[in-house]
Formats: C-alpha cells, sequence, structure tokens
C-alpha cells in the first residue's frame, strides 16, 4: 500500500513537469493567431521595399542613357565635322596660293618653269615660224627681187631679167625656207636656250606688272592675251644670217614684234583674284593647318578624326588634280589654232602647271603617309597585330646577331630606356626637314619617310630591356 502510494506520489510529482509542455502548447496555440500576423506581413514590406530600389535603379539608369545620349550628340562632334571640313576644303586653295604667290615672288621658281619651253619642239616650231615671219616682212624679198629684175632690165639684160621676174617667187620661197632653217637651227641652239633664260629672269618683273595691271615689258597684255617680245631673239637670227653670208640680213631693223602666249579673255579677274591670292599665300596654309588641327583636337576619337582629316585633304588634292586636268581640255579648246597651235599650247599650259602637279601631289602623298601612321599607331586589331608583327621581326634579327656576336653593348639599354623620346625626336626632325625643304618634291617625301622608318626600326632592333627575372622553383609551385 504504501509502496503504491509511494508510486502515485512520484507519479504524481513527475506529472506537473510532464503536463507544464501542455499548458506552454496550449498558451502558444491560444496566442498563435496573434503571433502569426506580424509574420505574414513581412514578405510584403520586403516586396515593396524591393520595388522602391527597382523603381530607383530604373531612374539612376534612365538619367544615365540621356546623358550618354546628351554625350553622344554633343557640340564636339558637329564642330569637328565643320572644321576638318572647311580645312579640306581650304587645302587645295592654300596649294593654288603657294603656287601662284612663288611664281611670282621667287625668279628661280618662275625661270624653272619657262626654260623648259625653249627645248620643246612644238614651242621651237612656233617661235621659228613667228621669228620668219618677222624677219621676211621686213626684208620684203619679193620686191628686192622686182627691184633686181628692173636693175638688170636696164642694163640690157632683158631675158636674165625676164628669168629672175618668172622664177621670183620660186626665189622667194627659197630665201624664205633658208630663213626659218637658220631660224629654227638659233632657236634650238644653245645659245638661244641661254637668252631665252636670260630674257625670261630678265622679264620676271614684267610678268608682275601684268597680273598687277601695271605697264608693259618683255611679257605684257594685248587685247585679251599674254604675249612676248620676239626683239632679242632677232636680233641674234640677224647675227647669225649676216655671219653666214646672208647680208640682206644687215637690213633687218631693230624690232619689237610680239606673239601670244596665252589666251586671257578674263585676265581682269585673273588680277584681281591673283593679288588676292598672293596677299594670302602664307596665310591660307596656316589657316588650313589650324582649321585641321582644331578638328582633330574637338572630336572625341581624335585618332579617328586626324586619319579622316588626312584622308580628306589627300580626297581635295584629287579633285584639285580632276579640276586641272578639266581646265587644261577647257583651254586647249578655248585657243584658235590660228593664233597658237594645239601642241605648243599644250606644252605651254603644262609647262606653267608643272611645280602646282609636284605640289599637290605632295599634299596628298604626306595625307595619306599621316592617315596610314595614325591608323597603325591605334588600337585596332589590325595595328596590334602589324605592330607585333614587326616587334618579333626585330627580336628576330636581333637575336640572330646576337647569336653570331653582334650586340649592341650599353646602348641597347640606353635605347631601350629612351626609346620614346628618341621616335619623338625622329619624327620631329623629319617634320621640320619636310617643312623647311622649301620646296619639296614627291621623291623627296618619300626618301624622308623610308629614313625615318629605318631610324624608327633602328631604335626598336638596338633597345633592348632588362632581362626579365624567373620566380623560383618553391615560388612557382606555391
Amino acid at each position: 500500500m504504501s509502496s503504491s502510494n509511494d508510486r502515485a506520489a512520484a507519479s504524481g510529482a513527475a506529472r506537473p513537469g510532464n503536463d507544464q509542455p501542455d499548458e506552454a502548447e496550449q498558451a502558444g496555440t491560444a496566442t498563435q493567431p496573434a503571433g502569426d500576423a506580424p509574420a505574414k506581413a513581412q514578405p510584403g514590406e520586403d516586396q515593396e521595399a524591393e520595388l522602391e530600389r527597382l523603381r530607383t535603379e530604373n531612374a539612376k539608369l534612365r538619367e544615365q542613357a540621356g546623358a550618354g545620349r546628351r554625350r553622344h550628340f554633343s557640340w564636339r562632334t558637329p564642330v569637328s565635322i565643320v572644321l576638318i571640313v572647311l580645312g579640306c576644303i581650304l587645302a587645295p586653295v592654300a596649294v593654288l596660293g603657294v603656287w601662284a604667290g612663288n611664281e611670282v615672288s621667287d625668279t628661280g621658281r618662275y625661270v624653272a618653269t619657262v626654260e623648259p619651253l625653249i627645248h620643246d619642239p612644238a614651242i621651237q616650231n612656233y617661235l621659228a615660224d613667228q621669228t620668219t615671219n618677222q624677219i621676211t616682212s621686213h626684208l620684203d624679198i619679193t620686191g628686192t627681187i622686182n627691184q633686181a629684175s628692173t636693175q638688170l632690165n636696164g642694163k640690157g639684160l632683158p631675158r636674165i631679167s625676164s628669168l629672175l621676174k618668172t622664177f621670183g617667187p620660186q626665189i622667194a620661197s627659197s630665201v624664205t625656207s633658208f630663213i626659218h632653217s637658220a631660224v629654227h637651227s638659233v632657236i634650238a641652239s644653245p645659245v638661244a636656250a641661254r637668252i631665252w633664260v636670260q630674257v625670261n629672269t630678265a622679264a620676271h618683273q614684267a610678268v608682275v606688272k601684268v597680273l598687277s595691271g601695271q605697264g608693259n615689258g618683255a611679257l605684257s597684255s594685248q587685247n585679251g592675251q599674254i604675249v612676248l617680245n620676239l626683239g632679242p631673239l632677232i636680233a641674234v637670227v640677224k647675227q647669225d644670217l649676216i655671219q653666214r653670208g646672208f647680208s640682206l640680213a644687215s637690213n633687218i631693223p631693230s624690232v619689237s614684234a610680239t606673239v601670244p602666249l596665252f589666251q586671257a579673255k578674263d585676265l581682269g579677274k585673273a588680277q584681281s583674284l591673283y593679288r588676292l591670292v598672293t596677299t594670302l599665300k602664307i596665310v591660307l596654309p596656316i589657316l588650313s593647318v589650324l582649321l585641321l588641327a582644331a578638328g582633330v583636337w574637338a572630336a572625341r576619337g581624335r585618332r579617328r578624326a586626324l586619319v579622316r582629316a588626312a584622308l580628306g585633304v589627300a580626297a581635295s588634292m584629287l579633285i584639285l588634280g580632276i579640276g586641272l586636268r578639266i581646265g587644261r581640255g577647257v583651254y586647249l579648246s578655248s585657243v584658235p589654232s590660228s593664233t597658237l597651235p594645239s601642241d605648243a599650247a599644250a606644252a605651254a599650259f603644262d609647262a606653267l602647271v608643272h611645280f602646282l602637279w609636284n605640289g599637290l601631289r605632295v599634299v596628298l602623298l604626306v595625307g595619306l603617309i599621316v592617315a596610314i601612321a595614325a591608323y597603325f599607331t591605334g588600337p585596332s586589331r589590325t595595328a596590334v597585330q602589324t605592330r607585333s608583327a614587326l616587334k618579333s621581326g626585330a627580336d628576330w634579327v636581333r637575336n640572330f646577331g646576337e647569336r653570331r656576336g653582334l650586340s649592341p653593348g650599353p646602348a641597347a639599354h640606353w635605347t631601350y630606356s629612351h626609346r620614346t623620346a628618341l621616335r619623338v625626336g625622329a619624327v620631329a626632325l623629319a617634320a621640320l626637314i619636310f617643312v623647311f625643304w622649301g620646296e619639296p618634291t614627291v621623291l623627296a617625301v618619300i626618301v624622308i619617310v623610308v629614313v625615318l622608318l629605318i631610324i624608327l626600326g633602328l631604335i626598336q632592333l638596338i633597345g633592348v630591356g632588362p632581362p626579365t627575372q624567373e620566380p623560383a622553383a618553391g615560388q612557382a609551385t606555391s
């Protein structure tokens, strides 16, 4: 009995410990709805916060996109395009201005322009014909033959007089042919070439007068034409004929006959334009370069803008060349064959624009070189691969020489340390040589570029950097 009571007491004592969780569970069960309400509301609050965050990020992205669009259509791009286009348009005008100004201001350039004319067969034939006509018109060969026939008849030689009068035209033609042959040989001789240079050197100031509308000289304008005074050549031919025994030449008076060289119907307009261009012959090139440089500087992608500006200048030179070809055809078709033979007119035009052709070719070549250099120093894949191939080639040549005992020695590390300064100095020196050359030709530009490439190649070939330290084996494995 006592044992059963003890067990009941133990059980009763243990029951409160077992029943307490049930009460807690009941209390928890009773309070569960109140505790579940905040837990269910939490996901909604998170969603609202997430939506607000997404709205904020979306607004920021829209602002960035708008700012990107505003930067894309900023003032830099249109201003750059306008400046580069103006510079390219002004480039051919600058070339024309420099050519025209040099033809007037530089006597050596002018003489170098007209000197080849005396060696051209078409010009020689034209000058020989004009000089012969002037000589025979003053000799009056037919009148001299008739006078001799009359004198023979008066001396009782009627038969000889009749024969002389009958064959007078043939005799006059033979004398004219003889004079023409003598004149042509004189004009084609070195003596005439020297006289031609002397006359044109002295006439250089007369050219200035013609284009400035002042007075007349060896070269002058008459009736819409540019004419040349043949007086000095006729004097030389007269002395040559006398030395050959043609005493009738002593009757040739001192004449100042002129022959037309160029049509100048719009000479007044040309003179006004010429004065303007010669005044701006220095300003125009500088202004063109400044416009191009400002356009490249204002561009967002300056390297790309430099390539386009250089190609634009090259294209403008092509347009100028096409214009010269068209102008040549217009000029030749406008010159009457009775005034100036077509072959002589073509020779005169080609001689006149010879240095203009050289100038536009030089500018075209420089534009292409700048465009190529700007492209291959850029980050494009082709440029990077090309530079890598050149560097690999230089390394192979250097290693090949070192294996055979050829080494630059201490100069290698110095060249490598100063390679940037050396490259900039080489490019700057080439640019200065080109600028101060005065009148560079296409061949001169090619030589300058080839020498520059050789120097840059030697800098790359000689320059060797310090050896790289390989990591230790332990460091490599760790």
